[in-house]
């Protein structure tokens, strides 16, 4: 107990107090989230994702095989979310949110702080490899999920292809394979902006929230954040044991993907019209709910 009251006091706390921060300003201080996102999206997100994964000193081995487990343990998500809504005789667009719900956790700016702060600066270089593959296999799965209920794809690859944060991860490979030194002058200004991404990305996810408006607390939304919180977790728990990973990998995977449904997904519901109350209501409740659920599955792990 003494344990679990230290995770939500240090851990949980300072990360969700500047959330909340962010709800109680922005409407006193007039700020829009889309302003702070945006800017988080093409600036400070590419400039962490290169300076982590640059400086990293990760054996490709064991890069690959994180990458593998991640997308098994999401794709299996995935599938066992969609199966629960075809045996409940739920509609297309509520079998497609349950799969978006599955794959997609808010594995940036919650994730990353949450997980730094309880296994330390060694769990940045893979908790930022999980935040990348996830991001880009998430994000086809929602959008292919979105147009799956429509009858069309929408262009999902085409979209990923555009994400900056992917732009990043190849330099930062290239960076970091062949031991190529960065200017001086370039790493500082990258790594100014990269240490800013966290404290922006949780404030602004305070300001998403109180936008959200108006939250049902129904038993389907409890069931999806229960995927988000709890199946999702435990299938990447259960997947991750043959793999061989070190203890800090397996932690860092795990974490990420217990952690709540991501703001993203509610927008993607809202512009593909896939039951966007719903999706929202998910969003809001598994985020508060992520308070006793992580703090939990940090002391477990």
């Amino acid at each position: 107990m003494a344990e679990l009251f230290y995770v939500f006091l240090n851990v949980i706390l300072p990360v969700f107090a500047i959330v909340l921060l962010g709800a109680l300003l922005g409407g006193k201080l007039e700020l829009q989230a889309r302003t702070l996102t945006r800017a988080a999206y093409y600036v400070f997100v590419p400039a962490f994702i290169f300076q982590a994964i640059s400086t990293a000193q990760v054996p490709f081995s064991s890069a690959l095989k994180m990458l593998t487990f991640i997308v098994l343990a999401h794709l299996a998500a995935v599938f066992v979310a969609g199966g629960i809504g075809r045996l409940m005789g739920r509609s297309r667009e509520m079998i497609a949110a349950f799969v978006m719900i599955a794959a997609f956790g808010n594995v940036g700016n919650y994730g990353l702080a949450l997980i730094r702060f309880r296994l330390g600066e060694e769990s940045i270089a893979p908790a930022t490899i999980y935040f990348v593959a996830i991001s880009i296999v998430a994000f086809i799965i929602c959008v292919g999920a979105a147009g799956w209920a429509h009858g069309g794809t929408r262009g999902a690859i085409w979209k990923v292809l555009k994400t900056p944060a992917l732009w990043a991860t190849v330099p930062a490979a290239f960076v970091s394979a062949g031991n190529f030194e960065v200017p001086l002058m370039l790493d500082r200004m990258i790594g100014l902006l990269a240490d800013a991404m966290i404290p922006v990305m949780l404030f602004a996810l305070g300001l998403q929230l109180l936008e959200q408006g108006r939250v049902h607390l129904t038993g389907d939304v409890l069931l999806g954040s229960s995927i988000r919180l709890i199946l999702t977790p435990l299938i990447a728990l259960l997947i991750a044991q043959p793999f061989g990973l070190s203890d800090i990998e397996s932690a860092s995977g795990v974490l990420q993907a217990a952690m709540p449904a991501a703001v993203l997904v509610s927008i993607i519901a809202k512009e593909n019209d896939i039951v966007p109350d719903y999706v929202t209501s998910v969003v809001v409740v598994s985020t508060l709910f992520s308070v006793i659920t992580l703090s939990v599955l940090m002391v477990v792990l």
